[in-house]
């Protein structure tokens, strides 16, 4: 049986790996590879390709990238390689009907999530956030709607009470990409036919920004430490010591719930010694074992507290 001819569209490190198994796997023949065009880092601006075309180029595979996905130019170029399937992960624009028609069994997508829960932007960092049990990835077949289309396969992965955002991003991307490897020549072969997600149990998963970071002490600490968990590595926990002219940044790099605190308003400094800084939240407290204040590097509570006085954080 001839490889199947396969269009990878993707852009971050997730994509990355997805694209790595592709790749190695002699099924398929990546005729191109799709990404995001390159932006602007660092405090240069210098121009920076995205992790997939780096991989791409390493394998000395054809890159694209397309301004936008619809460009009919861009559309032109697509039909001309003749792909089988189009396989999708974390490309970063939502794709037009007439680029979907292309292939003849479609584009399928690697979302990193039990579908149809948290559909959308950010499905890693949500699960975690909002105290799933378990998370995964779904091989759907993609339609206009945002994560709307009927799903083919999945994988499941329990979240522990270890995990980060990056860990449980970086587990998913190998499951993506292996449960992807083995649904493609199934679902070609017309074993594994699509299924229409189920009506109830759709959430979304917003874009994250930069305030989902701040901690709010008036939440329970088991919330913060979760969410803490869920944003590393971007935007991170942070919070405020009280400063004049004005409170200053405090990075919070590791912490841990305490499920009692002392009573007190949320956001007290209930303790502070080499073990951490014991925060009131609104249930419960949460211990800080290592910070970052603003201007300084990362350090432990003992080293911070060895040139800081606090009784309280914002």
């Amino acid at each position: 049986m001839s490889p199947l001819r396969l269009v990878f569209m993707g852009t971050p490190d997730l994509a990355r790996t997805v694209l790595a198994q592709l790749a190695d796997d002699a099924r398929f023949a990546l005729v191109a590879v799709v990404a995001q065009p390159d932006k602007p880092t660092g405090r240069g601006l210098q121009l920076t390709p995205p992790p997939v075309k780096t991989e791409a180029l390493a394998r000395n595979l054809p890159v694209l990238q397309p301004l936008k996905a619809r460009e009919p130019g861009f559309l032109d170029q697509l039909r001309a390689l003749a792909p089988d399937a189009i396989a999708v992960a974390a490309y970063g624009q939502i794709l037009p009907q007439a680029l979907l028609d292309i292939p003849r069994h479609g584009c399928l997508n690697v979302h990193t999530s039990l579908l149809p829960r948290w559909r959308g932007a950010a499905p890693i960092q949500w699960a975690l956030a909002e105290g799933d049990a378990e998370t995964g990835v779904t091989i759907m077949r993609m339609e206009a709607g945002l994560d709307t289309g009927p799903a083919i396969s999945e994988v499941r992965t329990a979240i522990t009470a270890e995990d980060t955002g990056q860990t449980l991003h970086d587990r998913l991307a190998i499951l993506g990409g292996k449960l992807l490897c083995d649904t493609l020549p199934r679902y070609v072969a017309g074993e594994l036919p699509p299924r229409p997600q189920p009506v109830d149990g759709v959430t979304y998963a917003r874009k994250i920004t930069k305030d989902d970071g701040r901690l709010d002490w008036n939440l329970p600490a088991q919330v913060l430490d979760r969410r803490l968990r869920a944003f590393t590595s971007w935007p991170g926990g942070f919070a405020f010591l009280p400063a004049e002219p004005k409170p200053r940044l405090l990075k919070i790099h590791r912490a841990e719930p305490l499920a009692r605190g002392i009573p007190a308003t949320p956001g007290t400094v209930l303790a502070a010694d080499r073990h951490g800084l014991v925060i009131a939240c609104g249930e419960g407290a949460l211990r800080l074992t290592e910070v970052q204040p603003e201007g300084s590097r990362r350090m432990t509570v003992e080293q911070f507290l060895a040139g800081h006085r606090v009784e309280r954080l914002l």
